[in-house]
């Protein structure tokens, strides 16, 4: 027995030797410690591997437990022996036990010595001593192609409170301040091959290797995760050695188990050479560690050292696996990153793409007088940070006047918001312009900012100004004179930088001296006002408003309409438009969808009455107003739709027009089949 070996307190020997006589082959000395189990059985994964058809591929297995050296049976096919009775469980070997494995018979002792003759044809105890148990201290499995593995370890002791030995506190401490300056490093870099020649860098400073890489796989290749499919996205070595990747052996062993792994005695002269790609470059030892994510192992840190007396050891470990553990999280905020800044660009993309069609969309059509006028009156006023007050009959384009005011301003790169007063009872209405707390009321499940701080910096235009409650006015007043406001339900106050462009149909004098409008707040709005002529005082503008949505419909459907007859022309020029702008545009849509040629006719046309009763002035023109061949059903039907487009399809509205229920109104739309478009 070598005095290195450790007799514990029960007298059993921390390490031991098994002598195995295979047949026809010269007997082999393994050299068992009690830092590891020692499986034996055909399968090339074995610690010691038989070549013996008569041995199960998982036969047995010997370790060190409660101080005594126990063989274990693993469900083999025939049996593992213990002088020539098989064990059923458990059982502890004692000195020169005979174990039978197969048809091959092992020797478990102390002291080769004894045995010396079982072990060698030929040849003194003295050299057996030195052929064997010399080697197997160097590389106790090499002549089984699989390295020793001295160590795994699946958390580092960085993890846990520091050792109460005052020299594994120092040593601690340093690994910890490397750690520590690489983490800052690390933070810094904005690609993985940076990060990854980083960590490189503090390994080679920390450990005793003198070539290493660390191994990805590509995301862009979404290739399964397997050892083969690993890239190597950064290499480094000492004296300018070659690189080779990590066996198949020791690396699938890290992606099943996900330990990282020590491995020693890996020599020139092993049969590991012709299977592992470690022997051509001589290398004596190998650290591999994994880089584990949610998803599993998605790369691997792979270092060796080619040095026998400058060994990887099982401090090399520990830094190597805190690393590892800190490298795969970097990895993981870079391709974060990465995610969250396409997302961005993208969505700058599109901003920037509905942007351009807003500014599109906002541009208002009309060569008349009033509308030049306006157009002038509007560049004036845009430059600006006045508020504007625009007035105008439902209809008129009030909200594109608005989006031309923004578009031409200095704010145009900020935020348009919208918001319809009318729309909103008081206590939601103003949830929606001051934003509200979480359970700030029922339903009010998270956190959300309100339409001044959505519009901060930019415009916020306001539609039906007029609709705007009382309680709301004053609030609405404060923020206007640049005071602060709360979200409902909180108390941070909130200071924001927003123009109001304001619009309304309703006469707000009338508003104002009746006391449902606040004095102040109209003063505050009407710093500009805008007044926008209904369609049927600018008659110039008809047809060209005509011909631009028959246009973007065209585009948007690409049906090839060309354009209108002229008796379609004189329909639409002599018809009174009470619902103005927005009525034409449903018109327009209406005929689009009906007409059945390459050009609208004026059969195609269907225009409405509504507002005629109200307006002397408003007639159907002569082609309206003459006979045609119809039934009342489809008269009815007409005018229904008619009237649902002249209050935006507001049914409740629609039905007192018609002098209906609004029940009556539903089986009717439901009976003709008629859907808002």
């Amino acid at each position: 027995m070598h005095n290195s070996d450790q007799q514990n307190p029960n007298g059993a020997s921390s390490v031991a030797y098994l002598i195995i006589q295979e047949l026809d082959e010269r007997g082999k000395v393994y050299r068992l410690v009690d830092r590891q189990v020692t499986t034996i059985g055909r399968a090339p994964t074995n610690r010691i591997v038989l070549d013996d058809e008569v041995c199960s591929r998982n036969h047995c297995e010997i370790f060190y437990s409660d101080s005594a050296w126990v063989i274990r049976d693993l469900g083999s096919r025939n049996g593992t022996l213990v002088q020539g009775l098989p064990i059923a469980q458990d059982h502890e070997l004692q000195e020169g036990d005979v174990i039978e494995i197969g048809d091959s018979e092992a020797i478990f002792t102390f002291d080769v010595a004894r045995f010396s003759s079982r072990a060698t044809s030929a040849g003194s105890a003295e050299e057996l001593e030195s052929e064997t148990i010399g080697v197997g201290q160097q590389s106790s499995w090499e002549e089984f192609n699989v390295p020793e593995i001295i160590q795994r370890k699946s958390h580092t002791r960085f993890h846990t409170p520091p050792p109460s030995s005052q020299i594994d506190r120092d040593r601690t401490s340093r690994e910890l301040g490397r750690l520590y300056r690489l983490a800052l490093d690390m933070g810094n870099t904005q690609s993985e091959k940076e990060l990854s020649q980083i960590v490189l860098n503090g390994l080679f400073e920390g450990t005793s290797a003198d070539i290493g890489a660390i191994l990805y796989f590509d995301p862009a290749r979404h290739e399964a995760r397997k050892p083969e499919n690993l890239k190597v996205i950064a290499f480094q070595s000492v004296d300018e050695m070659p690189y080779q990747k990590p066996s198949d052996f020791l690396s699938q062993m890290v992606f099943d188990e996900g330990d990282a792994i020590l491995a020693h005695n890996i020599s020139e002269d092993s049969k590991l050479s012709t299977r592992d790609s470690l022997g051509k470059i001589h290398a004596q030892s190998v650290i591999c560690a994994p880089l584990r994510n949610k998803q599993g192992v998605a790369g691997l840190i792979h270092l060796y050292s080619t040095n026998p007396d400058n060994p990887l050891d099982s401090d090399d470990l520990e830094f190597t696996l805190a690393l590892a553990d800190q490298l795969a999280i970097s990895f993981q905020n870079l391709n974060e990153k990465k995610k969250l800044s396409d997302g961005l660009a993208r969505m700058e993309g599109e901003n920037k793409a509905l942007r351009e069609q807003l500014e599109l969309e906002s541009e208002l059509v009309g060569s008349s007088p009033s509308m030049i006028a306006m157009k002038e009156q509007i560049l004036r006023i845009a430059p600006t940070d006045a508020s504007v007050l625009i007035r105008g009959e439902s209809g008129v384009g009030k909200e594109l006047v608005a989006r031309a005011i923004h578009f031409n301003s200095q704010r145009k790169k900020q935020p348009f918001v919208c918001m319809n007063c009318a729309a909103l009872s008081e206590g939601l209405l103003e949830s929606e312009l001051f934003g509200h707390e979480k359970g700030a009321f029922t339903g009010a499940t998270s956190q959300k900012p309100g339409k001044f701080e959505q519009s901060h910096r930019g415009t916020l235009f306001l539609d039906e100004v007029g609709e705007m409650s009382l309680g709301v006015q004053a609030k609405f007043l404060r923020v206007l004179e640049g005071h602060s406001f709360e979200r409902v339900g909180g108390s941070v106050s909130i200071d924001v930088d927003v123009r109001v462009v304001a619009a309304t149909n309703r006469d707000m004098e009338k508003a104002v001296a009746k006391g449902t409008f606040r004095q102040d707040l109209y003063f505050r709005l009407h710093v500009v006002e805008i007044s926008v002529d209904p369609l049927r005082v600018r008659a110039e503008d008809i047809l060209l408003l005509a011909n631009y949505f028959l246009n973007r419909f065209v585009t948007k459907t690409g049906r090839p309409i060309r354009g209108f007859t002229q008796e379609a022309k004189d329909l639409l020029e002599s018809y009174h438009w009470p619902g103005n702008v927005r009525e034409l545009q449903n018109t327009i849509e209406r005929a689009f969808i009906l007409c059945t040629g390459d050009i609208i006719d004026a059969s195609d046309i269907q225009l409405s009455a509504v507002g005629m009763e109200s307006d002397p002035k408003c007639v159907l023109p002569a082609a309206q107003a003459g006979f045609r061949d119809v039934s009342l059903e489809v008269i009815e039907q007409e005018h229904i739709l008619a009237v649902l487009d002249n209050t935006n399809w507001n049914k409740s509205k629609s039905a007192q027009i018609l002098g209906i229920e609004r029940s009556t109104l539903d089986r009717k739309l439901k009976r003709y089949g008629i859907n808002r478009p």
